[in-house]
């Protein structure tokens, strides 16, 4: 009699389960070589291909590096930072807000969020209870890859249904498979996944929040800011420096002619043939006449000249800021009239505009973050929590002076109130001095009510005819 042993759905996977995570695993290799090839340009460690007509076998080594993916996507980056999260509907910091995103850091962890989905065209954000074994806890939010990490995701409810993060444990194979009540990590084994822990949080959503940049209708994952016209002009760049590279090393010594000269001048005192370099650097600038008494005619070739290609870098360079939405500055490209201030700021305007689009975007995957925060930290989802707003900093390069000029002016006319959150903020005060500025406003305006209190006493005590207390006490110590 043979019995049958039915599989524990706690230890093992569904049949469903199995399906979800190897379609999640296929979707995220195939993706992969998309990824490394946007990371390899980011980091440039690009190979380029040469046509192999102009560089020697003894050049095929060499290798040239520009940088200037890396460069668009840094000066895009650096406008995104991020000030604090708050309420909408409250001028201040929420302390429940900041209990969840300074235990995690994210301040600086939503700078590698960021990062991550302008070089690969998403990032994703995961949030879970946290470990460190107390009740008040709390949740832990980390910001993963998009080489480790998948989602699937419903447009419609803009909504994630499962999500695959594979990492590695002790050496194997690992992976953690995301659904909307449960949370199960896997490690392969000879005979398939094995089920090694599964956390019923019931939360009905599953807890990954993806940062898509470049959405389309039709492509809700994100396209990079690495373009293929990015990679085209680069690699066409890198090529143009190669060649230069190879014009040095060919043509950096002016080439010569010597006609009429003798065998021996190109050979040492015991007859012997001189290489080329000493036959250059010696005997050329001293030859003696020939038979006839004639004296070899030397001649030059034109010098080579670098600027051949400097200029098709500079044509490249233009090209590139145009693609890449950057003053043609940032990429080394000037001209000989330096420009001015106004100028320098007109040309980043275009700039300036993309940073805000990104804020807008990624705005809300971050709200959707501390909504989960704070439905694994309370258990339910309270009405405020809808109005959940990033603050960012400026992403413009105004001065100091252009803003305080610009809130004066607000004041004055009764735009807004001197004493605003708002005014302080257009000024360019970051969150950390906008609250100490408070603070002192509030300290200022209670030194004030207690001098005018006190003065308000001492005016009715001198109207009933009875001195100050400051003047009792002084009459009692001239009568004693």
């Amino acid at each position: 009699m043979t019995l049958s042993i039915p599989d524990l759905p706690l230890l093992t996977l569904s049949d469903d389960e199995r399906l979800l995570l190897d379609a999640l695993r296929a979707e995220l290799m195939a993706d992969r070589f998309r990824l490394e090839l946007r990371d390899c340009y980011y980091n440039g460690e690009q190979l380029v291909r040469d046509l192999g007509i102009s560089i020697p076998p003894q050049l095929r080594g060499l290798h040239t590096v520009i940088g200037w993916p890396q460069i668009g996507v840094d000066a895009l980056e650096q406008r995104l930072d991020i000030e604090t999260w708050r309420y909408k509907d409250t001028p201040d910091t929420s302390d429940e807000l900041a209990d969840i995103w300074e235990p995690n850091e994210l301040i600086s962890e939503s700078q590698l969020a960021h990062l991550d989905a302008l070089v690969y065209g998403r990032s994703y954000v995961a949030v879970g209870s946290g470990d460190c074994g107390s009740d008040d806890c709390p949740p832990l939010v980390t910001v993963e890859s998009p080489l480790d990490m998948t989602i699937f995701y419903d447009a419609r409810s803009r909504a994630t249904t499962a999500a695959l993060r594979v990492y590695k444990l002790d050496g194997d194979d690992a992976a953690a498979l995301y659904l909307p009540d449960s949370t199960v990590h896997v490690i392969a084994t000879n005979t398939g996944w094995e089920v090694i822990d599964r956390d019923e949080h019931e939360l009905g959503v599953v807890p990954v929040v993806r940062i898509s940049n470049r959405q389309r209708t039709a492509d809700r994952v994100g396209r990079s800011e690495i373009t293929p016209a990015v990679m085209s002009v680069t690699d066409a760049a890198c090529r143009t420096l190669m060649g230069m590279e190879v014009a040095r090393e060919f043509y950096g010594a002016p080439q010569r002619y010597i006609l009429g000269a003798s065998e021996s001048a190109f050979q040492d005192a015991e007859g012997n043939p001189l290489s080329a370099w000493e036959t250059y650097l010696g005997r050329v600038l001293a030859l003696e006449r020939d038979e006839d008494g004639e004296v070899p005619t030397i001649g030059q070739f034109a010098a080579y000249d670098p600027s051949v290609y400097t200029r098709i870098v500079d044509l490249y360079a233009r090209i590139m800021a145009t693609q890449l939405g950057l003053p043609p500055h940032y990429l080394g490209y000037t001209t000989d009239n330096p420009a001015s201030a106004d100028a320098i700021r007109s040309t980043e305007a275009q700039l300036v505009k993309r940073a805000e689009r990104k804020q807008a975007l990624f705005n809300t995957p971050w709200s959707q973050v501390f909504r989960l925060a704070l439905l694994i930290k309370t258990g339910d989802l309270p009405d405020r929590a809808r109005r959940i707003e990033t603050v960012w900093r400026n992403p413009a390069t105004p001065t100091v002076a252009s803003q305080t000029d610009a809130a004066t002016k607000l004041v004055q006319s009764q735009i807004l109130p001197a004493d605003s959150d708002v005014t302080l903020e257009m000024v360019g005060l970051t969150e950390g001095q906008r609250q100490r500025v408070q603070a002192d406003r509030r300290r200022s305006q209670g030194r004030q009510m207690l001098t005018d209190l006190g003065n308000q006493l001492a005016a009715e005590r001198a109207a009933r005819g009875r001195p100050a207390p400051e003047a009792q006490g002084d009459a009692a110590d001239q009568g004693g």
